[in-house]
């Protein structure tokens, strides 16, 4: 006889929807790129994760069917949740050597590709995949920590930034699923906030394959309570990392100025 008592509940939204891994890609630059330049870097972000995703022993994206959402500039992955651990080893590794690959074969004209990524796990409904899991992890990556971490990759010459959440780090790197590549030495606890979400503030764990931990903590100010980062700039608006700033209206005539200037611009123009 059918369970009418279950089906009540159902229906009244009670019953916690099955779990899903969320990934979460996202293009530094994207929306600024010309748009003849638009597709083609798509697509070669598409071969890659076909590739590493294989390489990885996971789903191939374009399998995914529902579970595969196209963001305009990265996209949102979903998969059963026993792949959780694999998403943040040793996918990430694989996807960062991945990038580091095409950027050395890359054409000159071709755009680099540089990727923010979040992991994060949770209920979701079924088929729509609509829940908070979704939404929590697009504010991950969007998070004042995410790019805070892809400041630390761009410093390093790395091409990928990626944020765990507190459930994902849980499962996978406490729980010991994860290889010598991720490890509480690679990771870096801090809090995840975005600008104009007050009501958001979650515990997470930042990681650039590549970099220790310890190397990403002059990126955040605390790292229990991370700063809101500044808008996204290109490289050619960056201010300078370090150092003053002289003017000299006059002669000069110190043998010492400073210990050393690593940029040194003379501005000609009479005043």
């Amino acid at each position: 006889m059918p369970d009418h008592d279950a089906q009540d509940h159902d229906a009244t939204g009670q019953d916690v929807p099955p779990e899903q891994a969320v990934m979460v890609v996202d293009m530094k630059g994207y929306s600024r790129l010309p748009e003849a330049q638009m597709a083609p870097v798509r697509s070669d972000l598409d071969s890659i994760l076909e590739t590493v995703f294989a390489q990885s022993g996971l789903p191939a994206p374009h399998t995914l069917d529902a579970g595969y959402k196209d963001a305009g500039d990265g996209v949102i992955l979903l998969l059963p949740p026993r792949h959780a651990a694999r998403l943040v080893d040793p996918l990430l590794g694989n996807l960062s050597a991945a990038l580091q690959r095409y950027e050395g074969i890359r054409m000159a004209a071709a755009p680099e590709i540089r990727l923010r990524a979040a992991v994060h796990i949770g209920p979701l409904s079924v088929p729509d995949h609509r829940g908070a899991a979704i939404n929590d992890a697009c504010r991950l990556i969007n998070s004042d920590a995410a790019y805070q971490a892809m400041a630390a990759a761009f410093d390093n010459g790395l091409f990928l930034a990626a944020v765990l959440s507190e459930p994902v780090y849980q499962r996978s790197v406490q729980a010991g699923r994860t290889g010598s590549h991720v490890t509480d030495r690679h990771l870096l606890a801090t809090r995840a906030r975005v600008d104009g979400k007050p009501g958001f503030e979650e515990p997470c764990r930042l990681l650039v394959p590549g970099l220790p931990a310890d190397s990403l903590r002059g990126y955040l100010p605390d790292p229990g309570s991370a700063a809101p980062a500044p808008p996204e700039r290109p490289a050619s608006e960056q201010p300078a990392k370090a150092g003053g700033v002289f003017n000299f209206h006059e002669t000069v005539t110190d043998s010492v100025i400073a210990k050393e200037i690593k940029s040194l611009r003379i501005d000609r123009r009479s005043r």
